[in-house]
């Protein structure tokens, strides 16, 4: 998810009365909830599309979840000893106790992978043990719902706290509102793949995957060994004008012009499109404008985000695919 989720996570926890079991408690649950993404800073030292066979890895799996709380708890703790011996430490802040910032880091930490696992893109919960990504598929990258319930809840107990009232309810309904809003997402896209799986094609892969916005809707992705077909629901802010006149409440388009294999064969050595194979989910080819081909995604071929997820491969030739995809 996005970093304002994350926070609000962060925020919404330690309103719920965990940021008073220590001084800078606060800090730690917001700043914990965000500190996986520290592997950000390999767009200093990677190009192009390697940056996406690398983010939600190292910094998310298990020893990760152990060493960054550490990090974080000693920062605090040394910043805390720091203004004291500055006399600059505020006097309503309460006792630091290394313990329990390390037990707020590690949750808040925790809390990251998992809200990362709700949308397509992925994470890898075991490296570096294991290379497996995992799917929720249940939310948006962003989602505007969760902003709007956890600002709303968090803002509402921070004033009931400045007024001596019970300060935490209001977060604690924030939070089990949001977990019967993501468990009602997580139902909708079970029944929805459910419901366009086939058991006569096994090896076929269906994403349902969240609309912005509106996120009872389902993108379906469907479709194997280098073709898919693309399902989008026609959202109020589109012109039904825009879309196949035979496809009223949905747009449906095959992609993957190309066969795959002779593209990963002829990527070998590419650490671009290397690792763009490591990341990607539902990979398909098509011819390029000016020769050659292009890798992308099935999950993220909207026009806004292609030039982000995907790679271009001027030297590699196009076997066509033969035959189409099995009717639904």
């Amino acid at each position: 998810m996005d970093n304002l989720t994350h926070s609000l996570v962060g925020a919404l926890m330690g309103q719920m009365g965990l940021k008073k079991k220590t001084g800078l408690g606060m800090p730690a649950l917001i700043i914990g909830a965000n500190i996986p993404d520290v592997d950000a800073a390999c767009f200093f030292w990677l190009e192009g599309t390697e940056h996406l066979g690398f983010r939600r890895g190292i910094t998310h799996g298990p020893p990760a979840m152990v060493l960054l709380p550490l990090v974080l708890a000693a920062g605090l703790w040394w910043f805390d000893r720091w203004q004291a011996g500055r006399g600059k430490r505020p006097d309503d802040r309460l006792p630091v106790s290394f313990k329990w910032l390390y037990i707020l880091s590690f949750l808040a930490c925790l809390s990251h992978p998992i809200f990362d696992w709700f949308n397509v893109y992925g994470i890898r919960f075991w490296e570096p043990f294991a290379p497996n990504w995992a799917y929720g598929d249940t939310l948006f990258i962003i989602d505007v719902w969760l902003w709007a319930l956890f600002g709303l809840t968090t803002w509402w107990s921070l004033r009931a706290e400045g007024r001596g009232s019970n300060w935490k309810r209001p977060a604690w309904i924030g939070a089990l509102v949001g977990v019967v809003y993501i468990g009602t997402n997580f139902a909708i896209t079970t029944v929805r793949e459910v419901e366009d799986s086939d058991v006569a094609f096994p090896g076929r892969i269906v994403i349902a995957s969240p609309s912005p916005v509106f996120s009872w809707k389902r993108e379906m992705i469907i479709g194997e060994a280098g073709r898919y077909t693309i399902s989008s629901p026609v959202l109020p802010l589109i012109s039904a004008q825009e879309h196949d006149e035979h496809h009223q409440s949905r747009t449906v388009q095959t992609v993957g012009e190309c066969q795959l294999e002779p593209v990963i064969a002829g990527a070998t050595g590419n650490s671009q499109a290397e690792a763009f194979l490591r990341w990607s989910r539902t990979p398909f080819v098509e011819l390029a404008e000016n020769g050659g081909v292009i890798l992308y995604d099935a999950r993220f071929y909207d026009p806004r985000a292609r030039d982000r997820f995907s790679i271009a491969l001027p030297d590699v030739q196009c076997v066509p695919i033969e035959g189409e995809l099995p009717e639904d």
